[in-house]
């Protein structure tokens, strides 16, 4: 096959995450008063980590210290309930068994914090990866290519033998920083309009698909 390791994306790309995340951003805008969301609304707001969702969410509020408690409610709310909805998308472990059984490495790489990208990795997928990094104090989140680094340095794999799959337009960016091919995938939380418009050239619709352009 073509590629050593392939880099996942977390939310929208492995796990239908979409509703908890909603769950938990409804709770905090309840605590707080505020407007809840619709699940649209939510979908258009993840992607670039919780700090920025929660901004997206609570706008037009845009006091420092509002935003603080906001970012804090959602976090500990999230913690106890980030699996309470979420599933695997259908085909996604059998995938991941097969890439192992080629001799492929696999890991996670996400904007979600650090500590639920771990815990939801081995809930859903126990022994799967081999590695899952989430947002972590002092390393840039994604677009920036810090963490796909980070992952290419533990495997030793050098860029060209790596593969990025994601599911939303940071993704897209985020391959295109650090130099490394991408698949980005429609079934998840953004259109193959909107990943085009974000310059992905490969777009695949299912799970199906996917494994065809990995295992090829």
């Amino acid at each position: 096959m073509k590629y050593r390791l392939a880099i996942f994306d977390m939310d929208g790309t492995i796990l239908d995450t979409l509703t908890d995340i909603a769950d938990s951003t409804n709770a905090t805008l309840e605590a707080l008063g505020l407007p809840t969301r619709s699940l649209d609304e939510v979908r258009q707001f993840v992607g670039n980590g919780i700090r920025l969702l929660i901004e997206r969410a609570v706008a037009p509020v845009c006091e420092e210290a509002a935003i603080e408690e906001a970012y804090r409610i959602f976090r500990a709310h999230y913690a106890e309930h980030c699996a309470d909805k979420t599933a695997p998308y259908e085909g996604i472990p059998e995938l991941l068994a097969d890439l192992r059984a080629a001799g492929c490495h696999t890991a996670v790489l996400s904007n979600k914090a650090d500590e639920p990208v771990k815990a939801l990795a081995e809930q859903y997928f126990p022994g799967a990866f081999e590695l899952a990094l989430g947002q972590r104090e002092g390393v840039p989140t994604k677009p920036a290519p810090d963490g796909v680094l980070d992952v290419l340095k533990a495997f030793g794999v050098p860029p060209e033998q790596a593969v990025y799959i994601g599911d939303s337009e940071v993704d897209v960016q985020t391959a295109i920083n650090a130099g490394i091919d991408g698949l980005f995938v429609s079934f998840g939380f953004r259109s193959e309009e909107t990943l085009r418009a974000a310059g992905a050239t490969c777009v695949l619709p299912s799970v199906a698909e996917l494994k065809k352009a990995l295992l090829q």
